[in-house]
């Protein structure tokens, strides 16, 4: 049955009702069933011929309102229409005995009223409703289910994730949103050589991950009211109140403003790191020369960096060091070390 046949037996039913009351008002006593009857038959044959015309378009925009409408959207704002008119009835039996034509007209303005504050109310707070209503329906985890984690394309691009895929040690679903995958495309498509080959060791990284143990997951999940990458991960991770894995330190920043939980890897590794206490003796080869006077400078196997004082004379050589101080900044730890044998040389 389509709609547009659907559209003429509602009109025909309505304009009939009316017809019948019509043609029942317009003469009393013997002449009223004939009136009425007639009445009904216009009212039908009007309402199958206008029907889809005056309810066809209406209906066709509704559906594709409704049809582009998230399914957590519609739903809030189904809610808050009816609990808005369940307000509007409340106040509008107090409203009828008001004198004149307040007590007919106030009840209708009331209904109309309160039914659009109930859905804008629930639609600008709907991010925030469904994080309450999951925290407070989801403190289990049901078994068998699985909790969604959000890649950034930083994350894809540094490719260290992968190799936590493949130990196992995130429990979830690792979601790749299509945008964050058209992105690492485009990166991958750069003039620029350096952004080309960021862009495909990415999809290097991609490759690997869905080999590993770890389920990995391209969804079309998409925020449609953001523009910006960033801002559409920070505005799905608080809609379906799950973490965002990345490197980039602004979009860190912003997510934890927005009390979103954010994974970085690049914390996760400093937390991994060998612990390293002043006076403790390493051995470590110095490669480059400091940034201040006779400054030797080494790595770890784990990428921290070791300056070592008066070590310049030791580049390209193994040497016994002590460690004076260990800094934590933003972008790791550094540790300052002195040699434990001036005279020591390999």
């Amino acid at each position: 049955m389509t709609s547009r046949l659907v559209s003429r037996l509602i009109g025909a039913v309505v304009l009939g009702l009316v017809g019948w009351q019509v043609g029942s008002l317009v003469a009393m006593g013997p002449g009223q069933p004939r009136n009425a009857m007639l009445g009904i038959a216009l009212g039908i044959v009007i309402g199958f011929a206008v029907a889809p015309i005056v309810l066809e378009k209406p209906y066709n925009v509704f559906k594709g309102i409704a049809t582009r409408t998230p399914l957590v959207d519609l739903l809030f704002a189904i809610i808050g229409l009816i609990l808005g008119l369940i307000v509007a009835a409340l106040l509008a039996y107090p409203l009828s005995f008001l004198p004149w034509w307040f007590g007919h007209v106030l009840p209708a303005i009331a209904a109309i009223t309160f039914a659009y504050l109930g859905v804008s109310t629930f639609m600008m707070r709907r991010r925030e409703l469904a994080g309450f209503v999951q925290s407070r329906f989801s403190h289990e985890t049901p078994k068998g289910a699985s909790e969604k984690i959000l890649i950034d394309t930083s994350a894809i691009i540094d490719g260290r994730i992968a190799d936590l895929a493949e130990t196992g040690f995130l429990r979830g679903i690792l979601l790749v949103p299509q945008f964050v995958l058209t992105e690492l495309q485009h990166v991958a498509d750069s003039p620029d050589a350096l952004r080309r080959n960021r862009g495909r060791r990415g999809l290097e990284t991609l490759n690997r991950m869905k080999e590993s143990p770890t389920p990995v997951e391209i969804s079309d999940v998409d925020a449609r009211d953001v523009a910006e990458v960033d801002a559409k991960l920070v505005a799905l991770a608080r809609r379906d109140a799950c973490p965002i894995v990345t490197n980039d330190f602004n979009l860190n920043r912003v997510a934890e403003l927005q009390g979103v939980t954010v994974l970085n890897i690049n914390q996760l590794a400093n937390a991994l790191k060998p612990v390293v206490l002043p006076g403790e003796i390493m051995r470590v080869r110095i490669i480059q020369e400091g940034k201040e006077f006779n400054q030797g400078v080494g790595y770890l196997d784990d990428g921290t960096m070791i300056v070592v004082e008066n070590g310049r004379p030791y580049l390209d050589t193994d040497v016994e060091i002590a460690v004076t101080r260990v800094l934590q900044t933003v972008a790791g730890r550094m540790i300052f070390a002195q040699l434990k044998d001036s005279d020591f040389r390999q």
